[in-house]
């Protein structure tokens, strides 16, 4: 290493000091801006694409739209999301998967929002209630499906209709039933 290249090398140094002790300079006197968090709860603005937690939509009498198909469950790059399902009979006499529990443990979701872009009833979003600060990594795993399963209308019976028992039999019944008659009698006597 020459002379030459030695002092190129410090005068690089030092001016590449002093640029980073110019920007130190400028943040020191600037006016600071403090979070007041969480005193200022209620003012708080946080931004609706934010993601936070997922939840499943619910409209206003209770019902969710999932219909248990497994495409989130798929889709969870991770395995964040864990659906068990149940058959029930529907009064047409088919069966129906239901959703039984919908399971999501935040701790390792990576927000990826895949579960979101791929439910082909727009049944879950994300919230951006960001507190989830909890003590334990149990009380992440959560049940989305919080509420009670409503039950599906059931379609109404119908009406019993009772046979009139002394109602005359028309004359093609009364042969009918009376040629069986005539050859059990038959039988016996011989």
């Amino acid at each position: 290493m020459s002379i030459k290249d030695y002092f190129v090398s410090l005068f690089k140094g030092i001016h590449s000091l002093i640029k980073g002790m110019e920007v130190t300079g400028r943040e020191l006197v600037t006016p600071k801006v403090t979070e007041q968090y969480p005193e200022n709860r209620a003012t708080l603005k946080i931004p609706e694409r934010f993601r936070a937690t997922l939840t499943l939509v619910y409209d206003e009498n209770g019902n969710h739209k999932c219909i248990a198909c497994r495409t989130c469950e798929r889709n969870c790059p991770n395995g964040t999301i864990h659906i068990d399902t149940r058959m029930v009979d529907l009064p047409n006499g088919k069966k129906k998967q239901k959703l039984d529990k919908y399971i999501y443990d935040l701790g390792s979701c990576t927000f990826c929002d895949l579960c979101v872009t791929t439910c082909p009833t727009h049944a879950l979003e994300f919230s951006n209630d960001f507190e989830q600060a909890v003590f334990r990594r149990e009380a992440l795993v959560k049940q989305l499906n919080y509420l009670p399963e409503k039950d599906e209308p059931v379609a109404p019976a119908a009406p019993v209709v009772q046979a009139k028992t002394a109602q005359p039999a028309q004359d093609g019944e009364a042969t009918q039933a009376a040629a069986p008659k005539n050859e059990e009698n038959n039988a016996k006597q011989e």
